[in-house]
């Protein structure tokens, strides 16, 4: 903002934020690649009013993300909760195999969605650590953005300034049709065509 002359205080780029950012998930969703059927889930911890949290996040074999979800709870409950989500989503394929790591609420979670027909009993559940490397990477950019800001005051704020990451982070990945990664004009373009900026 100083570059081009302008001032504008923090307030105004955390209200920008959190009107935004959800705005932008939702145009965007529409617009993502399918993405295949191994998965790599795991969850990482987020602070809010000095509590930690849990995001759940989920990629595919290429890092892709699948979806993410944010909880107070870490167990079998939000585990299906999330495994549903990521099974609703538009852009995801039925999983054939779910990497995780050796949290014991993902077996439960996969047999109660398994049990509901939501997903195959073919499917495979892989507890294996070295193999989950994908995500665990993948936590880091979320890792750059929110410890600088020592934490969030209210899960609202945090949900939505943490769906802007994710979904920037999405369309910088490559994820969306016609916008190849590392193509800033042309991501630039799809964001001002996703708020119809541009004619």
């Amino acid at each position: 903002m100083p570059e081009r002359g302008l001032l504008v205080d923090h307030s105004t780029i955390y209200r920008w934020v959190q009107k935004y950012a959800p705005e932008l998930e939702k145009r965007s969703k529409p617009h993502l690649k399918s993405t295949n059927d191994s998965w790599r889930t795991d969850e990482t911890y987020i602070k809010i009013k000095k509590v930690w949290t849990y995001l759940y996040r989920a990629v595919n074999s290429e890092g892709n993300t699948l979806e993410f979800m944010l909880s107070t709870s870490r167990d079998a409950a939000a585990a299906t909760r999330f495994f549903r989500k990521v099974l609703g989503a538009s852009h995801t394929s039925t999983p054939r195999v779910i990497t995780v790591d050796k949290n014991p609420a993902y077996p439960k979670a996969l047999s109660t969605l398994k049990e509901a027909a939501f997903v195959s009993e073919d499917c495979e559940l892989r507890q294996i650590k070295y193999l989950n490397n994908i995500v665990e990477q993948d936590h880091r950019f979320i890792k750059r953005r929110v410890k600088p800001g020592l934490g969030f005051f209210s899960f609202r704020t945090a949900w939505a300034t943490l769906r802007g990451y994710e979904i920037m982070n999405m369309i910088r990945k490559g994820q969306i049709k016609g916008v190849e990664k590392g193509n800033i004009l042309k991501q630039v373009e799809f964001i001002h065509q996703a708020f119809g900026l541009v004619a």
